[in-house]
């Protein structure tokens, strides 16, 4: 029988960040932080990491999610969001997590898509990494967020140098308006110059990517990301599962096989 989650509000300096903590039945086997991915991914992707996080409880670990500063239910705007409150953000969420589940269990950071960029850092203490379908490069993320616009304006027959104008407005420090989010200077840079890059003590690293081909394998850039873990002593395990990309889909769709894929890697 599937335990509610203690929903509650973490203070963030004058402003609250939404929290969702699914507690295990007993002692944790590991505690383990999810940040959610970029903009509109993050409300496709809901459902599944909902999904993922009971199942995690279920199977005795305890998991916290947090809603970043101006992303779902917690305060400020997306607009006025940088890469450095996210980061914020982070820690904010390990502390909650600290005091919710107070042992020495195993400490995980869980990202999807852009999240990933987002946890890898050097947070002072042994971590391991759980990856969904990671984006390698910020750059890349960013490129592929002001596209949504380009794409837009395509199909009204007016596209002819928006790219450029719009990385124009954000480096005069304007923001910019995409698919209903209104993208600042500030978050756009922070995004733009983060990398899948290895910090900290070297631990595991579960690398879980998606697709709709049995025989799909790796992509060169990936690959070529987990080589440079390998190579600073991270133990890195990489998959490819069976399923959708459900943070993408025009419908909300889910991905059970890589739920219970991850379920299996934690244990």
């Amino acid at each position: 029988m599937n335990t509610p989650p203690d929903v509650f509000f973490l203070p963030a300096d004058g402003e609250q960040r939404l929290c969702l903590f699914h507690a295990p039945a007993g002692e944790p086997r590991s505690r383990v932080l999810y940040l959610h991915p970029f903009a509109e991914e993050m409300n496709k992707s809901r459902r599944t990491a909902a999904l993922a996080c009971r199942a995690l409880a279920e199977a005795g670990h305890a998991v916290l999610q947090i809603d970043l500063r101006g992303c779902g239910d917690s305060s400020a705007d997306f607009g006025d969001a940088s890469w450095t409150d996210w980061q914020a953000d982070v820690r904010l969420g390990l502390h909650a997590l600290d005091e919710r589940a107070p042992n020495d269990a195993p400490l995980w950071l869980w990202g999807l898509r852009a999240g990933c960029l987002l946890v890898t850092a050097d947070w002072g203490r042994p971590v391991n990494y759980l990856f969904w379908q990671p984006m390698t490069s910020g750059k890349l993320a960013l490129q592929q967020f002001l596209r949504l616009k380009v794409a837009a304006e395509m199909a009204a027959g007016a596209s002819k140098g928006l790219m450029e104008q719009m990385k124009s407005e954000l480096a005069a420090g304007r923001s910019i308006e995409i698919a209903g989010y209104r993208l600042g200077p500030s978050l756009a840079s922070g995004l733009e110059a983060a990398k899948l890059n290895p910090a900290g003590a070297p631990g595991r690293v579960e690398w879980l990517e998606l697709s709709t081909r049995e025989d799909a394998l790796l992509t060169p850039a990936s690959e070529q990301a987990i080589k440079g873990w390998q190579d600073t002593g991270w133990t890195v395990r990489p998959q490819v599962v069976q399923g959708p990309s459900f943070w993408a889909t025009a419908e909300i769709e889910l991905a059970p096989a890589l739920i219970a894929r991850t379920v299996e890697a934690l244990a």
